[in-house]
């Protein structure tokens, strides 16, 4: 019987007006919050890039950039070294990752060597990142190990962490986040309303600004077309076109020297600089160098372009001056702010970027709103039609989880993402799942009892490993979506584990809590009945009587499906394919198919198709991958960006380059494996073998059919179809670890039953869980397939392909499998045989 102790029922409570009080601030606005006293904490949820707008951009430090400084360092440090000592040396140069000079008097080789040694650790790396070799007539050769440059830009990615965030700081964003992300990238998230290109172009330039002189010993074209001098290198003007310069390498003040830098704008002439003012060190330098070269040219580089080469007047004793800057007014403001931030170690190339408008995430709030309250409505009507009473006390809980699944979020600071709000709509189908478990099994239990609290009681105990077991399956699935990378992905994933662990939660404490009350309230003597109470109580379908007809057929389909996968192939997403994926509105009117698929053809981007989506005056543009490597994918979406900016808004654009779609193609294939590896593992060990193998050959089947799906309706397959993958696999092998559960029960009552009629047994005994699960997860994905908007169509529209999927496989393979394994010998046609045959038969079995 149920028992619920007065302490027990008190904490349950508690905890449900704690989840309440948790969960309401997220209902207030900011201004609401803010007068909350301090003790009821302010913890909420963090909207995701995809709700409230804004950019998530990956950037990654150029190796190539290390490898030069880190080359153009030796190098130097070679030719003082050997100058210092008064060594002849001739043939210095620096290639790849190879320093060479050679020693023309043999008698100072060994020297040469010894004083070249303690550059191996020099600048505090290892030893074992530089090596020196001696080779003949003197030749001396300094190896930088892979090693040696992979270390270096893991430091050059560190350092570029606080860089870019003052960066952003400085460009007046405040609902920020710059983390680490691997040896090499650095991952920046900016919510809210956004320029993504102009963010781009303040982080992608390493602003590396320094003094020179201009070497005029000749001119920039004599030096192009002869030899110039080994102290100096020739460097470009920022004019258009450019114009050589010839500067001697060797800079006197540099970026790190500046105190004070202020973007200034003449208002009459509308002529743009950069005033500044040195520390004590770069005023003493440019002094000196100023005072001793007056009448010759000043060289102000930025990142290897002149930007200003100026006639040296008078010596600069003041450590003030203005720096010309032909840019725009949005320009000058972006340089200062770049400066005052400080250079970067190495140029960041963007890799990776996923910008959506603020009213496009509005927009999906109010789908995803929409779509959970038709969901919530539908699924409570069905459950009080279902079971009156018991199902208004699910409705009540499923209410109280819900609540509970916001205020758990809000307590771990999770960020709510649009396939988060599809896994809370999910949960709403899935939660009843154990109240239906429970219920049905109350059902049986009455039927071998003559005292309805002790069915209740019973129900509740063993029901209680079934949903544990089933619902495992879905919670290993999430773990594995959340390791995938993808920010939505880690929402659906978070959203999906917690909804999971609240459900068992609530079905376990507030459900079994909330009965109980309505015992001993009501003392009720059997289930409340309705229309539908009796719909499979007497259900004796013969499943395994066809098991050769649907193997058969399956296996027809399933080869059909992997032949349309070898030869056809899946419609790759940008996010394994790479390229752009742009969605734009028309500012006024239709969007103009035709016209933009003309522009953007002009462009030159190669493959790009243009299609209406989500309304007349909505596009989707995809552009294929450039092959060109990183910059070009980003290049592709600037030029996008520029010929419709006028006419479109941006409601959203992701850019992925050839490196991320690799990784995530990887982590995507590893991690369906994973999944399907701890599923099973976890399968091979509640149960005997012959259970893992049929749930592999069940789950193998739902996968093949499910990509065969994804061919026939050429319908993108991205990350959010990997998510769809996973959640059917563990929705399907959820179903049949509720088939096995009743199997495994079955077959320790019944020793002598033929192994095809217990099965039939087992099915039909919880047909009705069965049906019922699927028809309310099918309702709230349905509401979700209307109502959830164009982002997230496909992945619901697959979800619920595969929710028909599971369920069918769950019954006409999973459970045929463990006929063909001999999970048990089949009984000789006996009177123990006839009897439990015809036990079925009359629904004595239960």
């Amino acid at each position: 019987m149920l028992h619920f102790s007065r302490w027990k029922t008190l904490l349950i409570w508690l905890v449900a007006f704690a989840a309440i009080v948790i969960a309401a601030p997220n209902l207030l606005t900011e201004a609401q919050r803010s007068s909350l006293s301090d003790w009821l904490g302010h913890d909420r949820l963090t909207l995701g890039l995809d709700l409230q707008g804004g950019s998530h951009i990956v950037l990654k430090v150029e190796r190539s950039d290390v490898v030069k400084d880190r080359l153009e360092e030796l190098v130097a440090n070679v030719r003082n070294a050997l100058r210092g000592a008064s060594i002849r040396y001739t043939g210095l140069t620096g290639n790849d990752q190879t320093v060479t000079v050679r020693i023309t008097d043999p008698a100072q080789i060994k020297a040469a060597v010894d004083l070249l040694k303690p550059l191996t650790t020099a600048g505090g790396h290892s030893g074992s990142e530089v090596a020196l070799q001696q080779g003949e007539e003197g030749q001396l050769s300094l190896q930088i190990s892979d090693a040696g440059i992979t270390a270096d830009v893991a430091s050059a990615r560190s350092r570029s962490l606080d860089i870019v965030g003052r960066r952003i700081a400085g460009f007046g964003y405040e609902n920020f986040l710059v983390r680490p992300d691997g040896a090499d990238r650095i991952v920046l998230q900016v919510l809210g309303s956004v320029d993504a290109e102009r963010l781009k172009n303040i982080l992608n330039q390493p602003a590396k600004l320094s003094f020179h002189l201009i070497d005029e010993s000749m001119s920039g074209q004599e030096a192009l077309n002869g030899r110039w001098p080994a102290t100096s290198q020739v460097l470009y003007s920022l004019d258009d076109p450019p114009i050589p310069y010839l500067v001697d390498s060797t800079a006197f003040v540099t970026g790190s020297n500046m105190v004070d830098i202020e973007p200034i704008v003449d208002p009459q002439t509308q002529e743009t600089s950069i005033a500044y003012r040195l520390d004590a060190e770069g005023t003493q330098r440019l002094a000196q160098a100023t005072e001793q070269n007056i009448g010759k040219h000043l060289a102000i580089v930025f990142d290897d372009q002149v930007m200003s080469s100026p006639v040296i007047d008078a010596a600069i004793t003041g450590g003030e001056g203005r720096i010309s800057a032909n840019f725009s007014e949005d320009g000058v403001r972006d340089l200062a702010i770049m400066l005052r931030a400080g250079a970067l170690p190495a140029t960041l190339t963007s890799v990776e970027e996923r910008s959506v408008s603020p009213r496009f995430g509005a927009d999906s709030i109010f789908n995803g709103l929409i779509a959970g309250l038709v969901a919530v409505v539908l699924v409570a009507a069905l459950m009080i039609a279902l079971y009156r009473i018991l199902g208004i006390i699910a409705v009540v809980s499923l209410f109280l989880n819900l609540i509970l699944i916001i205020a758990v979020l809000s307590l771990v600071g999770a960020t709510l993402t649009l396939p988060g709000i599809a896994g809370i709509v999910l949960i709403v189908g899935m939660a009843v799942d154990s109240n239906v478990l429970i219920y049905e099994r109350i059902r049986e239990e009455e039927k071998t009892t003559h005292f309805f609290a002790e069915a209740v009681g019973r129900g509740f105990s063993r029901a209680f490993s079934t949903i544990v077991d089933a619902n495992v399956t879905i919670f290993i699935a999430a773990i594995i979506l959340f390791f995938l990378g993808s920010e939505s992905i880690r929402g659906f994933a978070v959203t999906l584990a917690v909804g999971i662990l609240t459900t068992v939660f609530t079905a376990f404490t507030l459900t079994r809590s909330i009965v109980a009350v309505w015992l001993s309230a009501r003392h009720p003597r059997h289930l409340p009945k309705s229309v539908l109470t009796h719909l499979f109580e007497h259900a004796n379908i013969r499943f395994m009587g066809i098991r050769r007809y649907v193997f058969t057929a399956s296996a027809v389909i399933s080869l059909i499906a992997m032949a349309a996968f070898a030869t056809v192939g899946l419609h790759l997403g940008i996010d394994f394919s790479g390229g752009s994926l742009i969605e734009v509105t028309a500012k006024q009117g239709n969007a103009d198919i035709a016209d933009l698929h003309s522009r953007l053809n002009d462009l030159n981007l190669g493959d790009v198709s243009v299609e209406r989506t989500g309304g007349p005056s909505n596009a989707r543009i995809r552009i294929a991958s450039q092959g060109g490597g990183e910059n070009a994918e980003q290049s592709a979406a600037t030029l996008v960006r520029g010929e419709l900016q006028e006419d479109y808004d941006f409601r959203r654009v992701d850019v992925v380059g050839p490196a991320i779609s690799g990784e995530l193609t990887m982590m995507a294939t590893l991690g369906v494996l994973a999944a399907l590896a701890a599923i099973l593992i976890y399968i091979w060990i509640r149960f005997e073998w012959q259970f893992a193998v049929g749930a592999i050959v069940a789950t193998l089947h739902d996968v093949i059919i499910m990509l065969g799906l994804f061919v026939l309706t050429g319908i993108e397959f991205n990350l959010t179809s990997i998510a769809a993958v996973l959640t059917i696999v563990g929705y399907s092998l959820n179903d049949t670890v509720v088939v096995y559960d009743r199997m495994r029960e079955n077959l320790k009552r019944y020793k002598k039953m033929p192994l095809p009629i217990l099965i039939d047994a087992s099915i039909n005994q919880t047909l009705s869980r069965t049906i019922l699960t699927a028809a309310t997860t099918l309702i709230a994905l349905l509401a979700l397939f209307l109502f959830g908007g164009e982002v997230i169509r496909s992945f619901t529209f697959a979800m619920l392909f595969g929710v028909a999927l599971g369920t069918f496989s769950s019954i006409y393979i999973a459970a045929p499998v463990l006929i063909v394994f001999r999970l048990r010998p089949e009984a000789p046609d006996g009177e123990e045989s006839n009897k439990t045959d015809a036990g079925v038969k009359s629904g004595t079995v239960v």
